[in-house]
């Protein structure tokens, strides 16, 4: 996550969108048409973003998302393809024709018209369903955590792009009374009050007060540009982020709903059913066959009919068995490894949220008011001539850290909440929320 520092003494360190077509993002089920305006959440032009707004651009016009789902949508068609049968062959065969003395032209030939159906044996066929259905579920799986992933990366940069405009925010503040506080040095040293390195001094604090916030103002163009291209677009024309309170979410919760857990799950669930149809592939499949034989010498006809069994004696499919029971094993090994880890990271976000939560109502409630209070005191006693410029610049720089202290507490503690919202299916991460 992005951290915002003033670095130096007085220096500041740093921390979308013409709405395009809409078209159903769904990690499955039927196909969703294009949405109206009103029902995908748009964003005019200007107007205040919300993190709901965010969000709805994300499940309906993520590229990534959009991507998953026509995979999903692929996969559903590969399981129905799956289950067709085996087409009939139709056969025509002529015998005895174009040789020597009688059987010199077609006098002779005798004419085969036979049709042949191979016949999957062992159950393959059924199997193979069960395999590619399990491969569609793995699919839809799959584009759910895209999904989740690509909704989590949104809301941080949300949350990103309203920190850094609380931080633009209070670098113009700042420079603003920073211009304020070098005229004040101008008159005190036309006063004789102050000496020539006093101004320079403010005048090159003021400058580089100025430059941070034009730098900063710089930088939400490009988190608004980062953050519409997280939905396809190319531009950012929404306003800037509006949040009515810092996000609430709970302090513990399950993540055992978690898609990225429903994923590994189905990837085993696939592994096993690809083993077992390896398994089944080393029964032979027959070709029965039927059709009629005309005699030309004759006039007369005769039924046939056939039957063809390959003979495993080189390939019994063993090593393809072999490789698919290898693959369920790492699958497995995954499930429970991406349970675990999504587990320790449930317990790290309850344990950062609760230290962010900590730490911004000390910030808010001591540290803030007493780096205000400790800042005006310095201007006034500066003012009076009872304090020198150092510790006049020194306040205001400790007022400066105080204040970025609070915007990058508050922006943690946001980014907590919703990762643990992430990580729980917890509002506005719930399945409900999704449709």
């Amino acid at each position: 996550m992005k951290r915002h520092i003033w670095g130096g003494l007085c220096a500041l360190g740093i921390l979308a969108m013409p709405i395009q077509a809409y078209a159903a993002a769904s990690c499955g089920g039927t196909y969703q048409p294009r949405l109206t305006s009103a029902q995908a959440g748009m964003i005019e032009e200007n107007e205040p973003l919300t993190l709901d707004q965010v969000l709805t651009q994300i499940r309906h016009a993520s590229p990534e998302v959009r991507a998953a789902a026509l995979e999903t949508k692929a996969r559903a068609a590969e399981a129905r393809q799956a289950g067709r049968w085996l087409n009939p062959s139709l056969s025509l065969e002529v015998e005895n024709f174009g040789g020597d003395g009688a059987f010199d032209g077609f006098d002779q030939s005798d004419r085969t018209y036979a049709i042949s159906q191979t016949l999957q044996l062992g159950g393959k066929r059924q199997k193979q369903v069960r395999a590619a259905r399990a491969l569609e579920a793995l699919g839809s799986a799959q584009c759910e955590t895209i999904l989740r992933e690509a909704e989590l990366e949104a809301a941080l940069s949300f949350y990103d792009l309203h920190a850094t405009i609380q931080l633009a925010e209070m670098a113009d503040s700042a420079a603003d009374l920073a211009a304020r506080f070098r005229d004040t040095v101008i008159k005190r040293y036309e006063a004789g009050a102050a000496a020539p390195p006093d101004v320079s001094r403010a005048k090159t604090e003021a400058a580089r007060l100025q430059a941070a916030a034009a730098d900063l103002q710089a930088q939400i163009i490009v988190e608004k540009l980062a953050l519409a291209a997280l939905w396809g677009a190319d531009t950012a024309r929404f306003g800037n982020p509006i949040i009515t309170a810092t996000q609430a979410a709970p302090s513990q919760g399950e993540v055992s709903s978690h898609p990225a857990i429903v994923a590994a799950a189905a990837s085993l669930e696939a592994s096993r059913a690809q083993e077992q149809l390896e398994r089944v592939r080393i029964i032979p499949d027959i070709t029965v066959s039927a059709g009629v034989r005309e005699f030309e010498a004759t006039g007369e006809s005769a039924l046939v009919a056939g039957l063809e069994v390959p003979l495993p004696l080189f390939d019994r499919n063993r090593d393809a068995a072999d490789a698919a029971a290898f693959r369920a094993q790492a699958s497995a090994i995954d499930a429970e490894a991406t349970e675990a880890r999504l587990r320790a990271r449930l317990q790290s976000s309850i344990a950062q949220q609760q230290a962010a939560r900590r730490q911004l109502d000390l910030l808010q409630s001591s540290a803030l008011p007493e780096a205000q209070s400790a800042h005006d005191a310095a201007i006034r006693g500066y003012q009076a001539g009872k304090f020198d410029l150092t510790a006049t610049l020194d306040a205001r720089q400790a007022l400066i850290d105080t204040q970025i202290a609070v915007i990058e507490s508050n922006r943690k503690l946001n980014a907590e909440n919703v990762l643990l919202q992430s990580l729980i299916g917890a509002a506005p991460f719930s399945e409900g929320d999704m449709q």
